[in-house]
């Protein structure tokens, strides 16, 4: 069968639907049946989500869940999270209660300025570019009052133009790097649409100024795009304590040792690569669970982050740990944008009501929020691993998920649960004492 299809676009959502499962599934019909059972029942709710994206012929689910008792500067907060691992919510949950015992999570913004960049060719006299900036800036400043205005108004805009002269590297490459402050939205699309005005008026200057009279040709705008790189755009997250707070630790270990291995344990994120991928990861999985349940952009973040752990020639980690006259810290500088408003924050309706759960927040304010759940996440992995193991908790967590895919009974699942109460999950494990309790539930059947 021809698998290839053209127009596939122009077809309407049942003409897609269709089309897939007939042409790639064995059972059609009962594909697209489950396929339509995941369809929002509200017709104008499913219109919303079909916007969200292109070619859509169902929805994929994923679990929200809620992380309570956050409290991060001496307001409470109950995190909404959306993740399929379950033990990453319980995770964040426990370190969260932990810590709020202790004081809490301590946060503050260290900058808010996003970057975007237009990127050109210039094989003229660079000294006549360099003469001319002040004059481009302003220009450029005027060509783009109608797209900045309300964003001005706000307390926004652009805050500096800077050129940057690359031609070291790449032969007659220059680029304008341009500050931004955005205010609660997270400005992708403000920003793109200056940078772009930029490109446009940039090339006008030149065809107008007697300075490049003749040049018009040495000016090549290659593209204009924000960078999700914003080492300006930074939150700070800590929590500390006396060590002598930290309390008692699986297998009688002493808060102490207990503090010493921890920051054993984040120095070699520090210096192993390996580790610090794992490390990182871990954080992600806390922050990146709220950015979805906000709306945000996960996928940015992310990108920010690893950028960022990279900073100096090695991937470290992001965290830091440091013991000090008997106190225990444990931090996070992290490069984050976010918004609170626009884009999907104002669309998608478990967005609003996540963003509703958390007080309303600023930018600034969920910022602190998702990287006090990053350092929570991080937190409770790394205490994990330098106690118990990090599978002991981390398989109880997927217990159910092993016991539905074995297809157990709810008989069953409650033996199966009880049993494991006190012993090590596995899948082999979960498997074979589903068997046992099967064999046994046999021979009883047969005895009577």
């Amino acid at each position: 069968m021809n698998k290839r299809i053209s127009g596939f676009s122009k077809l309407n959502k049942a003409g897609k639907i269709k089309w897939i499962v007939k042409t790639f599934f064995k059972d059609p019909e009962n594909v697209m049946n489950e396929l339509m059972s995941y369809w929002h029942s509200n017709e104008a709710e499913q219109k919303i989500f079909d916007g969200f994206s292109e070619n859509t012929i169902s929805n994929f689910m994923l679990p929200y869940g809620v992380a309570p008792n956050f409290m991060i500067n001496n307001k409470v907060y109950a995190v909404p999270m959306v993740i399929e691992e379950s033990s990453v919510v319980a995770a964040a949950s426990s370190a969260a209660k932990y810590w709020a015992d202790r004081g809490g999570f301590r946060a503050e913004i260290l900058g808010t300025r996003k970057i975007g960049q237009l990127h050109f060719k210039w094989s003229g006299n660079a000294l006549k570019l360099r003469s001319r900036l002040d004059d481009i800036k302003e220009y450029l400043m005027s060509e783009v009052g109608d797209i900045t205005k309300n964003m001005d108004k706000r307390g926004g805009g652009i805050r500096e133009i800077e050129l940057i002269d690359f031609t070291s590297k790449l032969d007659q490459y220059y680029q304008l790097r341009v500050s931004f402050e955005t205010c609660d939205s997270m400005g992708a699309n403000f920003i793109n649409s200056v940078l772009e005005q930029f490109g446009q008026s940039l090339q006008q200057f030149v065809i107008q100024d007697e300075t490049f009279q003749g040049e018009e040709k040495d000016l090549e705008i290659i593209m204009a795009i924000l960078s999700n790189f914003t080492p300006q755009c930074m939150v700070r997250v800590t929590a500390e304590c006396p060590i002598k707070e930290l309390g008692n630790f699986p297998g009688g270990m002493e808060d102490e040792t207990f503090a010493r291995k921890f920051y054993e344990a984040i120095q070699i994120a520090h210096i192993d690569s390996y580790r610090a991928t794992t490390h990182n990861k871990g954080i992600f999985n806390g922050i990146d669970a709220v950015v979805l349940a906000t709306g945000n952009d996960f996928r940015a973040i992310e990108a920010c982050g690893h950028t960022y752990a990279s900073k100096d020639g090695q991937y470290r980690s992001l965290s830091h740990c440091k013991i000090d006259d008997g106190v225990f810290k444990f931090w996070m500088d992290l490069p984050l944008a976010v918004g609170t408003v626009g884009g999907l924050t104002s669309l998608h309706p478990i967005a609003k009501r996540s963003l509703e759960l958390l007080g309303n927040p600023g930018a600034e304010e969920l910022m602190m929020i998702i990287a006090a759940t990053g350092l929570a996440q991080n937190f409770a992995a790394v205490r994990s691993l330098v106690t118990t193991g990090i599978q002991q908790g981390h398989m109880k967590m997927h217990l159910m998920n092993i016991i539905n895919s074995l297809n157990a009974t709810n008989q069953e699942e409650k033996q199966l649960v009880a049993y494991f109460e006190n012993e090590a999950v596995s899948f082999s494990a979960v498997r074979n004492q589903l068997d046992a309790i099967r064999t046994s539930s046999n021979a009883n059947n047969k005895a009577n």
